[in-house]
């Protein structure tokens, strides 16, 4: 951790490569633009959110994203989230100020919204989360992307995760997963760690009294993917077992082949409570499952008819 934070800033994006395989291209355009230049990039990653540079364009996306999104997903996102989105009151025609933002999330769970460029290195995203401080990118996504980008940008992380923030249960699951993060960085477990958080944080389903629901971020901030991963015959839905979890491989470049469905956010905490040391070396063992597979012992909600599935690699 000191070793990351004490880089400069040229360097510490560098380390990002860790989380993303590559510098990426919005860094670098950040980087050009002088945005990060020390001192505007703090040791942790931060960056004050930069009001000043969103364009009316950024304004426009945000807005029509917000409507998009908001319009279809009563109904089909979990109350909680939609609870969540109430109380913070999130702008519908601007990019929010995070510091109003703030000011609901600190008073209801003691959580905050830190903005940061873009991806960060895994033990800085751990140690915030850890702290109960979300990083969320500062920059929106351009117009030509409303339906698809690469790396996360401000709209996926605030619309997408932090009206979940609000509920105290979520609220304690983000912060012992950090806490866990940390752990499993120097186990050499981040694989199987960052499986969890894919099939939960950012593509999870939830089952209600009302039928399946989503709370995953990534479905969340995703028009196509909140249709699919409801209503579509293709992928499978499959009962939450973090065993199962933790061995199965995910898709990044295609809507993902299997959900995760939990009972409720208790069962989410619940179930990773314990500490995971005896499980990492436990599934060490044990062979790891591609996205689309279904194993013994599989609670099947579903099982997926596979139409559409690309021929592309795992993660």
């Amino acid at each position: 951790m000191e070793a990351i934070l004490d880089q400069t800033p040229e360097q510490q994006a560098a380390a990002s490569a860790t989380f993303t395989g590559t510098l990426t291209d919005k860094l670098k355009e950040q980087f050009e633009a002088g945005l990060l230049s020390d001192p505007d990039l703090k040791h942790d990653f931060t960056i004050a959110q930069p009001l000043h540079r969103y364009t009316d364009a950024d304004h426009a996306v945000w807005r029509q994203l917000y409507a998009r999104q908001a319009s279809m997903l009563r109904g089909r996102v979990c109350d909680e989230f939609l609870r969540g989105l109430d109380t913070l009151g999130m702008d519908a025609d601007r990019v929010p100020d995070f510091a109003r933002l703030n000011d609901k999330l600190m008073a209801a769970t003691g959580w905050q919204v830190v903005a940061v460029p873009g991806l960060v290195p895994d033990e800085v995203f751990f140690e915030h989360l850890a702290n109960r401080r979300f990083p969320a990118s500062w920059w929106m996504r351009k117009p030509e992307q409303l339906d698809y980008l690469q790396e996360p940008d401000c709209f996926h992380d605030v619309f997408g995760h932090v009206p979940l923030l609000i509920n105290p249960v979520f609220a304690d699951y983000m912060q012992a997963y950090g806490q866990g993060g940390l752990k499993a960085a120097g186990m050499g477990a981040l694989d199987m760690l960052a499986r969890l958080y894919w099939y939960t944080v950012e593509f999870g389903l939830i089952r209600t009294s009302e039928g399946l629901r989503i709370y995953g971020a990534g479905i969340v901030s995703s028009q196509g993917e909140s249709i699919y991963s409801l209503d579509s015959a293709s992928p499978n839905r499959i009962g939450f077992d973090v065993r199962r979890i933790m061995r199965t491989r995910y898709r990044i470049d295609t809507f993902q082949k299997t959900y995760f469905v939990i009972d409720s956010f208790e069962q989410l905490f619940e179930a990773t409570r314990p500490d995971f040391t005896p499980l990492y070396a436990e599934l060490r063992q044990q062979r790891t499952l591609g996205a689309g597979d279904i194993a013994d012992g599989d609670l099947v909600l579903q099982a997926g008819n596979r139409e559409g599935w690309g021929d592309s690699d795992d993660i």
